[in-house]
């Protein structure tokens, strides 16, 4: 039998990094130390969001805030 080891839940409020890259505005977010999404902000253009698709540092574009997807961890592997 074997255990099921679970993440602790993300709470807070987050914390937001923010810096100029060249000509474009990088939101980081995290909770808890995770970053769990990038908005970049380009000089000319819409903004758009990289979420995080697991706890590897693996990313997605997501272009609308409102469809953000809530990261999700590996609870076990064999």
């Amino acid at each position: 039998m074997h255990s099921v080891a679970q993440e602790p839940p993300l709470t807070g409020e987050p914390e937001v990094t923010i810096r100029q890259e060249g000509d474009k505005t990088v939101e980081e977010y995290r909770i808890n130390g995770f970053l769990y999404a990038i908005k970049i902000t380009p000089k000319n253009g819409a903004p758009y969001f990289l979420v995080a698709v697991d706890d590897d540092g693996n990313f997605t574009r997501a272009d609308s805030p409102s469809g953000m997807r809530i990261p999700s961890w590996k609870i076990f592997e064999w």
